[in-house]
């Protein structure tokens, strides 16, 4: 198990603002040694900040790349690997159509767009705004990679320390680890004949490796002007072998694509439910489709689709993660698909993300091309969306509200 990223969340607004990149560059700094020290590799620190909106006197196009070029400047002097400006909202329209000027002009700043929110329900004009964004971004580079610094957020509240989702609330400054543990998963399976001490396996495990980095989390906040908001430990892959996700739920006798994979994803997710850290995030299945080795391998097979990913955000996944697709992608059809991913986020009350990835050139089948230490390298994905007609395409918002189970009858 790795430490993906060293999270530090901050106001560049607040009075303060100016002076703490540097100062959390150097608790960052302290952080990375401390967890080191116990044990831990930590792979990047990174850097987040309020909404970029929030942050701008204007909505005009200059002032949001000026922005956007000024903070990844300054994250990059103060060493922190990738800068998060946060989402575009809609209660800032304007602002969504920013973001592939603002992509276009940095390279390691990541941006993301809401769609739903608790209170607000789906908002159709920021559901159609994002696919625009996703569409004009794939032009951007040959490979379509700029939008691997965009994800469409449902239902995701502040202080997610994974990248692109993450954004600050406001207030005091935090810190969040987002862990890379899907290595854990598979040796719980491995280690393990039979399901419920497989279970144990992992349950215990997590909980013994949360409590060594809450331990070094308590020390290092104490008298520090600095919060501590918790783990996610969404057991995020690498694309090498042993750290697939995908191969920990094939371990537990499922096959990804075929029926009992959404059986085995449910029960992974409600061992990270029952947890005892502090959590922060998403605490779920993360299956992104190039991080993965074997999500990868699938879907260069063509056995994976979509629709299985839905439904494995279903029981608790974390939504549609570098998924590849054709480069013919829509606007309409991409918002078709975030539209979905809007609505399970709210009937479930959980947050969930879009990164999807038109490739310029590519069809569905085709192979990928990346050349990414993040990325294995796999098939392109069927798009099966067309677009929204009317009345859901012509609505302004659509308000969803969890499901409540029935009270038993009697």
């Amino acid at each position: 198990m790795k430490v993906r990223s060293i999270t530090c969340f901050f106001d560049p607004s607040s009075p303060a603002g100016a002076s703490q990149p540097a100062r959390l560059a150097e608790f960052a700094q302290t952080a990375s040694t401390r967890i080191q020290q116990a044990g831990y590799e930590v792979e990047t620190v990174r850097l987040a900040t309020t909404p970029f909106p929030l942050q701008l006197k204007s909505m005009e196009k200059q002032a949001a790349v000026e922005l956007a070029q000024s903070m990844e400047q300054q994250a990059a002097a103060c060493h922190f690997t990738y800068l998060s400006l946060g989402p575009a909202m809609p209660l800032a329209p304007a602002s969504y159509e920013l973001i592939p000027a603002m992509l276009a002009a940095t390279r390691n700043t990541f941006f993301s767009g809401i769609i739903a929110a608790p209170h607000g329900g789906i908002s159709m004009p920021a559901v159609h705004a994002c696919g625009r964004v996703i569409a004009d971004s794939a032009a951007l580079e040959p490979n379509g990679f700029a939008n691997l610094r965009f994800t469409a957020l449902a239902n995701v509240p502040a202080g997610v320390p994974f990248f692109p989702a993450s954004y600050h609330k406001g207030g005091r400054p935090a810190f969040a680890l987002a862990l890379e543990a899907a290595d854990l998963v598979e040796a719980a399976f491995k280690a393990e004949g039979e399901l419920l001490p497989a279970l144990k396996h992992l349950r215990v495990s997590l909980d013994e490796h949360a409590a060594a980095l809450e331990h070094v989390a308590a020390e290092l906040t104490a008298n520090q002007h600095i919060s501590y908001i918790g783990l996610d430990f969404s057991p995020a892959p690498f694309p090498q072998p042993g750290c697939s996700l995908a191969g920990g739920m094939e371990a537990a006798g499922v096959s990804i694509g075929k029926s009992g994979a959404v059986a085995a994803a449910a029960l992974l997710t409600q061992v990270l439910d029952e947890g005892k850290w502090k959590k922060t995030g998403f605490n779920g299945m993360m299956l992104p489709v190039l991080e993965d080795a074997v999500l990868a391998q699938r879907s260069s097979q063509g056995a994976l689709s979509i629709q299985d990913l839905l439904l494995y955000s279903a029981v608790c996944g974390t939504g549609l993660d570098t998924v590849p697709l054709p480069g013919s992608a829509t606007a309409d059809q991409l918002s078709a698909v975030l539209l979905d991913v809007a609505a399970l986020s709210l009937r479930l009350s959980k947050p969930l993300t879009a990164r999807l990835m038109p490739i310029p050139g590519k069809a569905a089948g085709d192979p990928t091309a990346f050349d990414f230490a993040y990325f294995a390298n796999g098939g392109v994905l069927a798009l099966n969306a067309q677009p929204l007609a009317a009345p859901l395409a012509a609505a302004d918002s659509i308000p969803l509200s969890p499901h409540r189970r029935l009270p038993a009858q009697r």
